[in-house]
């Protein structure tokens, strides 16, 4: 089974790095409501575009989400 897309998100987490990854991810873990269990990518990028309480390039989400599925 693989990991959840926010468990891997997490390893990815640099507050000093500017790569769109660590933002999403900094983002990502003061999101009280982002499905932590999940690896299902409509789910993610839905809440992404729906509830999330910031902003984020669904550009650069694509190919985050892409290097996930790699890993």
């Amino acid at each position: 089974m693989r990991k959840s897309f926010y468990t891997w998100l997490m390893a990815q987490r640099n507050p000093k790095s500017n790569a769109p990854v660590a933002i999403l991810a900094d983002y990502a873990f003061d999101e009280p409501d982002f499905p932590k269990q999940s690896d299902d990518f409509d789910q993610v990028s839905r809440f992404l575009e729906e509830s999330a309480s910031f902003t984020f390039s669904m550009s650069d989400f694509d190919a985050i989400w892409e290097d996930y599925l790699g890993h």
